[in-house]
Formats: structure tokens, C-alpha cells, sequence
């Protein structure tokens, strides 16, 4: 394998088979490297999956430290840091951490002892590498917590990857999410003398494959149930409204997304609607909110829903404990009967099929 090579090596993209193929690196001129030179690994191609991250336990302290770095980020919080530090550091970070944690437990992956975000994230640059075969490397990483984006780009690297694609696991652009993300790989690049050639794989909220597969996903999720919802949700994270006066496109492009799920569908817009979820602090974020939907078409006599999150690619605290769990008891304890949460498309093959077509489309002219 790639390890039991010598580091002065042009690495050939067979070199995942059991049979290395290598080429011996060029100086500018002719002739091998010279002895003192440095090791180096050239050659490859990388692909690095990004998603948001997942603390490493659900007790206080993993909680705090998990939590203090996600919400210490100014993309996801642009509340001045004259305001927000105290009330992060004195109050948010003193009570959060408990309630949080035990929301995190009871989703918890306790087989593997990580969150589920963790679990499917791998699944899915496992499944892309076995997809792809010996034309990458595919490797995944969290914003927040670990594994680190720093560390796995080290990684793609002392494979010999000399050109990666980032591929930020959110169809729909936002800077609270993609450009996080990318902020995190940039700020390791700045660290490298020879920094590796990088593309950044575009939002796909608008792909055909990707409706499609959202389509099929809540056909195959509905075909499941006993009984017929008389409203399916489509629900977003939010972010507050002022990010989108501030020129966010991304409330635009879940809009975008819903609409073009509902038309895949043939469901009109009483029946398929798109919401926001996971609001915090008092300050107005995207509407309507899906807490508030969801109570006020039980009370109206609605009796059977479902509720859909097309902007996650893998399940996690948000779906399974929030809109599952928290959403479910608002349904029910405000008068409606049946509900149902369809899974996200996850490492399915449906899922897969989205996730391959955009690293397939982004490496042309590389593989």
C-alpha cells in the first residue's frame, strides 16, 4: 500500500491496488531527486468530505468543548464579541451543556460511542471510495469536533494527494455552513509551504439528480406508512433573517429546493410546505418556523403528517431528537393522530447516487 512506499515518489492512481505502481519523481531538470533533498508524495487526487460535527461524549465537559467551538465561530454567531462573549462563556457554556447532552444521548450511536452525524458521514466516503475505486483517495472530516478538517487534509497529503476537492456536505450554500467549512481547510493550507491544489464542490440545491433523489426518498418513505399524510413539511435549519438581508442566498435556495421536491412530487402547496427549525436566542430568523407550523395545523384539525429535512445529508441531533422526537409531541399533544419522519438520504444509495454525481462532476479533468 500507499505506506510502504519511499517518500521520493510520483504516486500513479493505481495505487490503492494491491500492487503499487510508482514513478520516480523528476527534478526540473533531468535526473532523480538529489539525496538531501526533502520526502515528498506527489501525484493523487484527493476527496474530502466535510459535515458539521459531533461532540465525543454526552457528558458536560465533551459537551462544553463542543459547543463553545461552534458557537465561538463568527459565521454561525455575528453578534458583536463584546456582547456575545460573556453571555457565551457566563451563561450559554454554564447551562447548555447539560440539557444538550442529554439530547445527544438519547440519539447516540452507543455501539460505536459517537452521534450518528459521525456514524453515516463515515459511511459515506466509505461507500464513495468503494464507488470511485483506485482514481482517489476519499477521506471525511468535521468542522467541529473531530476527526479535524487540518489533520485529514495532513492526511490526503502523505498519500501523495497534490490536488483535493473539498466537498462541504450541504446542498444548500450558507455561510454558517459551507463557507465554515472551507474557512477551516483554507486556514490549514495557510500553514503549508507546498499547498495542494483545491476546488470546492458548488452548492447543489437545484441538481436534478439531487431532487430526484429527494423525490424518491419521500416516495419510498410515504410507501412505508399506514396511513396517508394530509401535510408533508419540508424542513430546513434556519438562520436569523438578518443573514439574508445580508445577502445569504441561502434562504432562497431551500425555497428553490421545496418547490422543485413538491413539483417532482405533483403535490400542490397546501399539501408539501417548507419550514425552518432550530432557532436560538430571541433574535427573528427564517420563517415559517416549523415548531409553529406544526402546532398550528394540529390545532386546525389536522390529523396526519409528515415532516421531511432535505438540507441534511446525514441524520442527526436536529432530525432524529428534534423534529422526530420534539416535533412529534407538538403534533400530538396539540390534537393531531399520526406522524411520521421520513430519514434523510443518508449513505443510502439514493444518497450515495447524489453524493458520487457531484465528486464525479467537480473532478473532471482531474481523474
Amino acid at each position: 500500500m500507499a505506506e510502504n512506499l519511499t517518500m521520493n515518489e510520483r504516486v500513479a492512481p493505481t495505487s490503492l491496488s494491491a500492487v503499487t505502481s510508482v514513478e520516480p519523481q523528476r527534478a526540473a531538470g533531468s535526473g532523480t531527486l538529489p539525496a538531501e533533498h526533502p520526502p515528498v508524495r506527489w501525484g493523487r487526487v484527493g476527496v474530502l468530505l466535510m459535515n458539521l460535527g459531533t461532540p465525543e461524549g454526552t457528558s458536560y465537559w465533551p459537551m462544553r468543548r463542543y459547543l463553545k467551538e461552534f458557537l465561538s465561530d463568527r459565521r454561525v454567531i455575528e453578534v458583536p464579541r463584546l456582547i456575545w462573549w460573556p453571555l457565551l462563556n457566563l451563561i450559554i457554556l454554564t447551562k447548555r451543556p447539560g440539557p444538550k447532552g442529554k439530547d445527544y444521548a438519547s440519539v447516540w450511536n452507543n455501539e460505536r460511542d459517537e452521534g450518528p452525524l459521525k456514524t453515516i458521514t463515515r459511511g459515506q466516503a466509505e461507500r464513495l471510495q468503494a464507488a470511485m475505486g483506485d482514481s482517489v483517495v476519499v477521506d471525511w472530516a468535521m468542522r467541529y469536533g473531530k476527526p479535524e478538517v487540518s489533520l485529514r487534509i495532513q492526511a490526503l497529503l502523505d498519500q501523495g494527494c497534490d490536488r483535493i476537492l473539498l466537498v462541504p456536505l450541504y446542498p444548500q450554500y450558507a455561510a454558517a455552513t459551507s463557507a465554515t467549512a472551507c474557512d477551516q481547510a483554507f486556514k490549514a493550507l495557510m500553514q503549508m509551504r507546498w499547498q495542494p491544489t483545491v476546488r470546492v464542490s458548488p452548492p447543489y440545491h437545484d441538481d436534478p439528480v439531487y431532487i430526484r433523489a429527494m423525490a424518491d426518498s419521500i416516495r419510498e418513505g410515504l410507501a412505508k406508512l399506514d396511513f396517508e399524510p394530509e401535510v408533508i413539511l419540508t424542513s430546513f435549519h434556519g438562520v436569523p433573517k438578518s443573514y439574508l438581508l445580508k445577502g445569504d442566498p441561502y434562504h432562497c435556495q431551500c425555497v428553490k429546493t421545496g418547490r422543485l421536491i413538491r413539483e417532482e412530487l405533483g403535490f400542490s402547496t397546501e399539501r408539501m410546505r417548507t419550514t425552518f427549525q432550530s432557532r436560538f436566542g430571541n433574535e427573528e430568523w427564517l420563517k415559517p418556523y416549523t415548531d409553529e407550523t406544526v402546532q398550528t395545523l394540529a390545532k386546525s384539525g389536522v390529523k396526519r403528517m409528515a415532516i421531511v429535512a432535505p438540507g441534511f445529508t446525514a441524520d442527526c441531533l436536529e432530525t432524529l431528537e428534534e423534529l422526530d422526537g420534539e416535533n412529534r409531541h407538538y403534533f400530538e399533544d396539540n390534537g393531531g393522530e399520526r406522524f411520521a419522519y421520513i430519514p434523510c438520504l443518508n449513505d443510502s444509495d439514493l444518497g450515495m447516487k447524489v453524493i458520487e454525481t457531484v465528486v464525479r462532476r467537480e473532478l473532471q479533468g482531474w481523474v
